[in-house]
């Protein structure tokens, strides 16, 4: 072979190869990279490339409040004290220009001093004044006074009852508040709360002294109530006046009286919220105001008469009271003091709410 041919001969075996190896290198391609990459390669940008967000595994909560009250306890408006009075007023216009909802507004007991018609009507012109929200309450020790009062509107303890009596207190309350029963409930935006009255006072029974005395119509009621309206994963409300006893024992003067009935009742039932009054302790003085048992159970302050823990009324200008959110996950507890229009630092507790079982 001459060295022409031989060169011919090697350039000819070069361009199989390079036909081979572009062939090889399609292959790869094809096999390895999607078309679009095979395509066009991309072009570089300054801007980072987007990341796939996974998709949420449940639905995303409500941001904001589902409901929200006020919680005012003990009132002890009277025409006898100006004092008590000119709270309630504080506490009001917070209510009315306060910033944020405010859905209801719950008076747990002791709305009176003496419980006397003169003092219905004075806590009648003083909310007269104002735009509010739905109002509900339920009865305390001291709106079954009227039996210590004369028709002279003076303390007479010599007379009792004075010509008057234990019912005629609870029909004065319900004329007041437009009931036909001094124990209830409603729901309000899918959540319910539910406001039990004592009863009885010593006119009646003299043995209850000033604790709540609920009858078996009543516990039955409350009882049916909860089955009714609890909804699993969401929280119920329950208004009481006077505190709970120690666990496991009933209670007497100043305290619920049919106290392991109460508890036995809410046992079965999850995101309970009890809230009494009757105490009046300041939310600054310690005193404990949230205790966790198998329901959560708050102890409000007072709107008419805020005491330190000897129980003196010190602080002749603080009105306290409670206000209440309740968002998809979680119920907000907070202790206002109506005199400022500020949140108390002391009194301010998140509680998560257990999840429904599937």
């Amino acid at each position: 072979m001459s060295r022409r041919a031989f060169v011919r001969w090697l350039l000819a075996i070069g361009a199989v190869l390079v036909g081979l190896s572009a062939w090889f290198s399609l292959l790869v391609k094809k096999k390895f990279i999607p078309e679009e990459q095979a395509i066009a390669a991309p072009v570089a940008t300054s801007e980072p490339p987007q990341q796939a967000t996974p998709a949420p595994s449940e639905e995303p909560l409500p941001l904001g409040p589902l409901m929200s009250f006020f919680i005012l306890s003990d009132l002890h408006v009277t025409a006898g004290d100006s004092l008590p009075n000119k709270k309630l007023r504080l506490a009001l216009d917070d209510v009315t220009q306060f910033d944020g909802p405010v859905d209801a507004i719950m008076l747990t007991g002791d709305l009176t001093d003496t419980g006397t018609e003169v003092d219905y009507k004075a806590l009648r012109a003083i909310m007269n004044n104002y735009k509010l929200p739905p109002i509900h309450g339920n009865m305390g020790n001291h709106d079954y006074y009227t039996i210590w009062i004369n028709k002279a509107n003076s303390w007479d303890q010599d007379n009792v009852p004075n010509g008057k009596s234990d019912a005629v207190s609870r029909e004065q309350f319900k004329k007041f508040m437009g009931y036909t029963s001094i124990y209830n409930d409603f729901t309000t935006n899918g959540h319910s709360i539910l406001l039990l009255s004592q009863e009885a006072y010593v006119q009646e029974k003299p043995e209850v002294g000033e604790g709540a005395w609920y009858s078996d119509e009543q516990l039955a009621w409350f009882k049916g109530r909860l089955g009714n309206l609890y909804k699993p994963g969401r929280p119920l409300f329950v208004m009481t006046h006077q505190p709970l006893p120690p666990v496991g024992t009933d209670g007497a003067t100043h305290q619920l009286i049919r106290a392991i009935q109460f508890r036995e009742t809410l046992k079965p039932y999850k995101n309970v919220f009890v809230f009494c009054g009757h105490r009046h302790q300041d939310f600054q003085n310690g005193t404990p105001h949230y205790i966790q048992e198998t329901f959560h159970y708050f102890h409000n302050a007072s709107v008419g008469r805020t005491l330190n823990r000897a129980y003196q009324q010190t602080a002749q200008d603080k009105a306290q009271g409670i206000y209440v959110q309740v968002f998809a996950d979680k119920v907000v507890v907070r202790g206002r003091e109506f005199s400022n229009r500020t949140f108390i630092e002391e009194a301010n507790w998140t509680v998560p709410l257990e999840k429904a079982h599937a």
